[in-house]
C-alpha cells in the first residue's frame, strides 16, 4: 500500500478530493473505487468527487473527474476551478498571467485566474462552449425541434415535471418554478428526473426561481452525486435557458446554496463563468 497526497478543495461548496498521481506508479489503478471510498462523508474524507491532475498533449493540463458514485462525467465547471487553483498554486504550469487551458472529456476549456496578495488563486474565469439545445446532446430522442422547452418528465405519483433541455458538454434538465426552490422536494424528485428513461445517460436536474432580470436562485440535483451546494455547468445551462425564454439579460448572478456564480451570455457563442475557489486542507490517503 502507498500513501498519496491530496488537497480537499471546493468551488462554491461543490467539494473535491484533488490528487496529482504519478501515472507510472498508478497506471492501472481503479480510481472509481477510490472515489467511492474517499467521497463517503461518514467513512472517508467526504467530497462530491475526485479530480486527477494529469498531463495533456493538447492543453496545459488534463483533468479527469470521477463522481462520488464512481461514474465519470464529461466535465465539471466547479471542479475545473479547483483544478486550476491546484495547478497554479503549486506552479505545475509555466504560466505568466494566470491563463491556462484544461483538457476535459467535453473539450478544452480556457481559464483566467484572479490572485490575492499572496499570489494564490481566489477566483477563476472560464470560457465555455456555446450552450447546446439539441435534445440528442442531452441524451433525449425526440422529434421536437430545439430549443426544447417545457418537456414533461414523468415522476410517478408526483406527476409531471416541466423541463428545458440544455447541454454544456454534460446534460441538464431545468425546471423554472414559482414556489420557493428551498421548499421544493428535491431529494425525492431529483433522483426520479436523473434516472428517468427519457435520458439515455441520466441527467443533472436544476430547479430555478427567477428573482429579476439579473438574479436567479437555483438548487441542483447532480447526476451521480445527489444534491450539491453548487454546479457550474448547471448555472450556465440555467442562464442559457432563462435567456432563451427572455427572463434575463446578458449578465446574471446565479445564487446557489454554496455561493454565487457570475454568468455572461448574450444568446449566442461562448458562455463565461466566474466563481470562487478555495483550498480547505491537505493530507494523505492510503491507496
Amino acid at each position: 500500500m502507498k500513501n498519496i497526497s491530496f488537497w480537499k478543495m471546493h468551488g462554491a461548496g461543490n467539494d473535491f478530493f484533488v490528487i496529482n498521481p504519478d501515472i507510472k506508479t498508478y497506471k492501472n489503478h481503479d480510481w472509481s473505487q477510490l472515489a467511492i471510498k474517499v467521497c463517503d462523508r461518514h467513512f472517508g474524507v467526504g467530497a462530491d468527487g475526485i479530480i486527477l491532475v494529469l498531463p495533456s498533449e493538447v492543453a496545459d493540463m488534463r483533468m479527469q473527474i470521477i463522481n462520488a458514485d464512481g461514474s465519470e462525467p464529461e466535465m465539471c465547471v466547479n471542479g475545473i476551478r479547483c483544478f486550476v487553483k491546484y495547478c497554479l498554486d503549486q506552479n505545475l504550469c509555466k504560466d505568466v498571467d494566470g491563463s491556462i487551458t484544461v483538457e476535459t472529456l467535453s473539450g478544452i476549456v480556457k481559464t483566467k485566474s484572479i490572485f490575492n496578495d499572496e499570489k494564490l488563486v481566489t477566483h477563476v474565469r472560464l470560457v465555455l462552449s456555446e450552450p447546446d439545445f439539441d435534445p440528442l446532446s442531452v441524451g433525449v430522442k425526440t422529434n421536437l425541434t430545439p430549443p426544447v422547452l417545457d418537456m414533461n418528465v414523468d415522476v410517478g405519483d408526483a406527476g409531471m415535471v416541466s423541463t428545458d433541455l440544455v447541454s454544456m458538454g454534460n446534460p441538464h434538465a431545468i425546471s423554472f418554478i414559482e414556489t420557493d426552490v428551498f421548499d421544493y422536494p428535491l431529494t425525492s424528485i431529483g433522483p426520479l428526473v436523473e434516472n428517468n428513461k427519457l435520458f439515455l445517460n441520466r441527467t443533472n436536474f436544476e430547479i430555478v426561481n427567477v428573482r429579476d432580470r439579473s438574479n436567479l436562485t437555483v438548487r441542483v440535483w447532480e447526476r451521480g452525486v445527489g444534491e450539491t451546494l453548487a454546479c457550474g455547468s448547471g448555472a450556465c445551462a440555467v442562464v442559457a435557458a432563462a435567456h432563451t425564454r427572455g427572463f434575463v439579460d446578458s449578465l446574471v448572478n446565479v445564487e446557489l446554496p454554496g455561493g454565487t456564480l457570475k454568468i455572461e451570455w448574450g444568446g449566442e457563442g461562448e458562455i463565461v463563468l466566474t466563481g470562487p475557489v478555495a483550498k480547505v486542507f491537505e493530507g494523505s490517503w492510503e491507496v
